[in-house]
């Protein structure tokens, strides 16, 4: 099988990063002020990238996918339990990120946001039939335009920082941290999907986890700049005003084309952890049709709920295979591992009635990861 290079696997990632996802919750941000915002951003991508090389890196020295891997520390029947959790989110993702796709891109050329969601998603399965070690110069193309494009929109929000909003809302550090880790956790359970096909696992994990945290922390930047000093969070309205037009719709097409791309590939390879002889492609093809026709019936302006789940469900469960995987060495319980997730997925639940400063994800996993090493090692002295 082709093996992926460590800068394709580089550039898989920049594309998820750059993302109309990211730069609307960066609106968020803005009541902090640039500079608190800023450090909430990258306090929280630090401690969420820091946990996409660790993932990325049990399922691609295992040469596993994601899914795979789970079912090492937590059995077949619990790898089956997140990957079908892992397919509802990914489903979720895909319509989420069409949505905001179509959304913007009917702001700059108001044919319909239908019309808009069917050919995101058309060309969403144009990128599935080249499949994710064929891409090669397409994505390599793809990326350079939509980088250069983003530095334009940069500098377009950047340029003039005289005028700031006033706000009132009552958004804490803490909670603007665990928005900001939240981006990075969502796509744990996806990134040894990518990693296993790497020639160096390692080193791909390590450049994949860099190129998304840089990237997302800029499309955070963008969305928060936008809100405070354009006053304005609507991505389509910013780019009319800086006179893009067209420029500005293909950032949006091919940003969301590159970023749910992966959502839907791995939606498949997600099903055939479930079951082998389930055919990963055409169900990746089937979740970004059910993506296109929730974006069109379905409203998805506010995903901060939706984030808090990924965040409850995900990060004990990465916490587990971080302590089963480095720490334990694979002597775990996988029944006893499963009873563990259900604790820390109820004191997630918890923590986010707790103003923690680095947000709920960080003390939760580590209460997990210390809760599966006592315990692994109680059981074995008896």
């Amino acid at each position: 099988m082709k093996q992926t290079s460590t800068f394709e696997n580089g550039l898989i990632w920049f594309g998820a990063a750059i993302s109309l996802a990211e730069i609307l919750t960066g609106t968020y941000f803005a009541p902090l002020g640039f500079g608190k915002g800023l450090l909430a951003i990258i306090i929280g991508h630090v401690i969420g990238c820091v946990l996409l090389f660790l993932s990325g890196t049990i399922g691609g020295t295992m040469r596993k996918s994601a899914m795979e891997s789970v079912k090492v520390s937590f059995g077949d029947k619990g790898g089956d339990f997140f990957a079908g959790l892992n397919v509802i989110q990914l489903v979720g993702w895909t319509a989420i990120m069409i949505y905001d796709g179509a959304l913007a891109a009917n702001g700059i050329f108001a044919t319909g946001q239908w019309f808009w969601a069917l050919l995101i998603g058309a060309l969403i399965i144009v990128w599935l039939f080249l499949g994710i070690t064929n891409l090669g110069k397409v994505n390599t193309i793809t990326m350079m335009a939509l980088f250069i494009l983003t530095i334009v929109l940069s500098f377009t929000i950047f340029k003039n920082t005289g005028t700031t909003i006033q706000t009132n809302s009552t958004l804490s550090f803490g909670a603007a941290v665990e928005l900001s880790v939240a981006m990075p956790l969502s796509w744990l359970p996806l990134i040894s999907d990518y990693t296993k096909e790497a020639k160096n696992p390692i080193q791909a994990t390590a450049v994949s986890s860099i190129a998304y945290g840089l990237t997302s922390c800029w499309m955070y930047m963008i969305g928060m700049g936008a809100a405070i000093y354009t006053q304005q969070s609507d991505i389509a309205q910013i780019l009319l005003k800086a006179g893009f037009g067209v420029i500005g719709l293909l950032i949006i097409v091919l940003s969301t084309v590159t970023t749910t791309f992966l959502d839907a590939y791995s939606a498949g390879i997600s099903t055939q952890a479930i079951k082998d002889d389930w055919n990963g492609s055409k169900i990746a093809i089937i979740v970004t049709i059910i993506g296109v026709i929730g974006a069109i019936l379905f409203p998805m302006d506010d995903i901060t709920n939706f984030l808090y789940f990924i965040g409850s469900v995900f990060a004990p469960m990465i916490a587990i295979q971080i302590a089963d995987h480095f720490i334990l060495k694979h002597q775990t319980n996988h029944k006893l591992n499963m009873i563990i997730w259900i604790i820390g997925f109820i004191l997630y639940r918890y923590l986010m009635h707790v103003d923690f400063i680095l947000g709920n994800t960080f003390p939760d996993m580590l209460i997990t990861i210390l809760l599966c090493v006592l315990i692994s090692k109680e059981i074995k002295k008896n």
